[in-house]
């Protein structure tokens, strides 16, 4: 089972809003920031991340605008929105507490 697949899958919204909440950027921008913030331990597939952007632009959390780029080529850039960064400090939030009764949990001292 990979464990890692299925936390970096179940807090997507959170890391990509909390990455365009810093700047505007692209998907495989995003990718490689969370590989590089991870020492590699967590990576999007471009399945999941491209389902992360279609979900959050869906509910209007993020807008996207087309940019060239230093090679010439357009760019898809997500930036967030207004809804977004109330929906982001939600996540945050909810994440925060979640964090602090899972170490409650794990770090339980049994008595022997």
């Amino acid at each position: 089972m990979d464990l890692t697949g299925d936390l970096l899958r179940g807090h997507s919204d959170l890391i990509v809003l909390s990455i365009l909440n810093h700047k505007d950027s692209y998907g495989y921008e995003i990718n490689k920031l969370v590989d590089s913030l991870t020492d590699s331990m967590f990576q999007f597939t471009e399945a999941t991340l491209y389902t992360t952007f279609k979900r959050l632009e869906k509910n209007h959390f993020i807008s996207a605008y087309w940019q060239d780029s230093p090679s010439g080529r357009k760019r898809k850039y997500y930036t967030i929105t207004d809804d977004g960064l109330k929906y982001y400090k939600k996540l945050k939030d909810s994440w925060d507490k979640a964090k602090d009764h899972l170490e409650r949990i794990i770090t339980i001292k049994h008595e022997e």
